[in-house]
């Protein structure tokens, strides 16, 4: 089974935390492709370690994506791909968003029986 839970290593890493709402009643309108094309394309950026990722029923969302450090998100801003996505989220999708990036001193986790 896979876990929703991204694979991190020790820290200190990075957490891109991108907080959104979508549009009320605007549909999928290419969402759904443009949200799986980048996460393929961000877990194949030097420097990614994973994300998770969560949406409820009224369109509040919130993704966590972890990089190694910080050029390494600079290096996915400056994606072209990741920009053209940003630019169609901004006019078509978001109604709201914020981007928070933190530096990731301590983590702990604690694990499912017979995981």
């Amino acid at each position: 089974t896979v876990s929703a839970f991204a694979n991190t290593p020790e820290p200190p890493y990075y957490a891109v935390i991108f907080t959104n709402q979508r549009v009320a009643n605007s549909g999928d309108d290419g969402y759904a492709a443009m949200a799986d094309r980048m996460a393929e394309l961000a877990a194949q950026q030097d420097g990614y370690l994973g994300a998770e990722s969560t949406r409820d029923a009224d369109g509040f969302g919130i993704t966590v994506s972890y990089w190694r450090d910080e050029a390494s998100i600079a290096n996915w801003k400056k994606n072209a791909e990741h920009t053209l996505a940003r630019e169609a989220g901004n006019e078509r999708w978001y109604e709201h968003f914020e981007t928070r990036v933190a530096r990731v001193e301590r983590a702990y986790a604690k694990a499912m029986a017979g995981q």
